[in-house]
């Protein structure tokens, strides 16, 4: 009764092409068109928020949510911690879920970027190389460069997939490991990556990806130790 009351709201918003922001209708008029109690109309809303569809806004009203991957991530992350502490492999499982997707877009990419990223990833590897010769490779650093390789494809639900994949694999690995890393190796790898993608060879492109998971997956797995082996 929950789920159908649930599914019967999602359709209304569809139905109305209602965008994030938008009013829904006040609990008694859902009552009367749901032909439901008020109890059953605010556990589906609860439920609805906790999905990021619905959003209440105490004293003004229900209205439908950001639809973000907020809890896409906070699934994705403690899925991976459960998981890492029944002594399974979730963390390299996730990595390797986000080396999948971004190897099988670069074919798109190679040659397709306009000049103006270009510029900007050379920015952020310059950043890289700066950083690098003080300490560390910052992580939001590596992140711009990963947004703004694939950002040339315009598909907003793609980027918000990779920045899901991302957030949630770093959010756990920073709680559970210390990866160890030489960021020249780190600057390198971007470096090729982008020259890769610049010249319009893919298979080159593919190859420098799949080095930097490759090194990433290693060094990963000289880290991880499951609770028994503490």
């Amino acid at each position: 009764m929950a789920r159908d009351i649930q599914e019967r709201i999602k359709k209304l918003i569809i139905d109305r092409r209602l965008p994030s922001g938008a009013p829904l209708p006040t609990e008694p008029e859902l009552m009367e068109l749901l032909g439901v109690s008020r109890n059953s109309v605010r556990e589906a809303l609860k439920a609805l928020v906790a999905m990021g569809i619905v959003e209440i806004r105490h004293g003004f009203g229900t209205y439908v949510g950001p639809m973000s991957m907020a809890p896409m991530i906070e699934g994705l992350a403690f899925r991976t911690v459960a998981g890492h502490y029944r002594g399974e492999d979730s963390l390299l499982q996730l990595l390797e879920l986000r080396e999948a997707v971004e190897t099988g877009l670069l074919a798109r990419l190679a040659g397709q970027v306009p000049a103006s990223d270009l510029a900007e990833l050379d920015a952020l590897v310059d950043r890289m190389e700066r950083e690098a010769a003080v300490g560390t490779v910052a992580a939001e650093t590596d992140r711009a460069f990963h947004a703004t390789l694939y950002r040339c494809l315009r598909n907003p639900l793609l980027g918000e997939v990779l920045e899901a994949f991302w957030d949630a694999f770093h959010r756990v690995r920073t709680d559970l490991v210390d990866i160890p890393h030489d960021p020249k190796v780190t600057c390198r790898q971007h470096r090729e990556i982008l020259d890769a993608v610049r010249s319009g060879d893919t298979l080159r492109a593919e190859q420098a990806v799949r080095e930097h998971f490759g090194n990433l997956r290693t060094r990963l797995g000289s880290a991880v130790r499951t609770p028994d082996q503490a």
